[in-house]
């Protein structure tokens, strides 16, 4: 019973931070009163990092609703940031008939099937991403645990050298490094803001539903 009741505990605090009623630290939030979208934003990063697996996740989610129509999602050293869900997507929550659910296929993530599970609680826990940065193109695996990098694959070296090649694939995991980051920053820049719970949330929500 105790077991049951903690599970339900967490799954309404996780809907109480999707909803925007909660903050990054658990405690009710006001939109009136709240501090500096600077200092939120810190906050939430140093619990993202600090292992809040649920925070990943919604970072995930918001990500997948926000790459389906294909557009930059932001701007890294001058070239756009272009991100698509690709091959696999795994979805997990804590309370329900299921609390775990692992689509593949080139389009399984936008899947209908994939939204209508998210709107019955389930969060996107890791996918495969294809982030395309200028003329470079990078995949990589996140997992909302700490954001961790599962695998990734590289854009084709272009130089012959040994060393030479050393280096470039150094500089391209640096590259990869800080796109990843600024997904981060965009997303808890969005999540601190005062128009979260009025405007992002019903639209993210509405996206979800409009699978029926």
């Amino acid at each position: 019973m105790a077991r049951a009741e903690r599970a339900k505990g967490k799954a309404s605090a996780e809907a109480a931070f999707l909803r925007g009623d909660a903050g990054v630290d658990g405690a009710a939030t006001d939109e009136d009163v709240r501090d500096v979208a600077e200092v939120e934003r810190d906050q939430a990063r140093d619990q993202l990092l600090r292992g809040r697996t649920w925070l990943g996740r919604e970072l995930l989610t918001w990500l997948l609703w926000r790459s389906e129509a294909g557009d930059p999602l932001a701007e890294v050293e001058g070239a756009p940031l272009v991100v698509l869900f690709t091959a696999r997507v795994v979805l997990r929550g804590l309370a329900g008939d299921v609390t775990e659910l692992t689509a593949r296929g080139a389009g399984a993530p936008y899947a209908p099937e994939v939204r209508r599970a998210l709107a019955s609680g389930l969060l996107v826990h890791q996918a495969r991403l294809r982030l395309d940065h200028g003329e470079r193109t990078f995949e990589v695996t996140l997992d909302a645990e700490r954001l961790d990098v599962r695998s990734a694959k590289l854009p084709e070296l272009l130089t012959e050298a040994d060393d030479d090649r050393a280096a470039e694939r150094l500089d391209l995991c640096e590259q990869l490094g800080r796109l990843v980051d600024r997904l981060v920053d965009v997303f808890l820049a969005e999540r601190a803001a005062r128009t979260w719970a009025r405007r992002t949330v019903p639209a993210l929500r509405a996206w979800m539903e409009e699978a029926g």
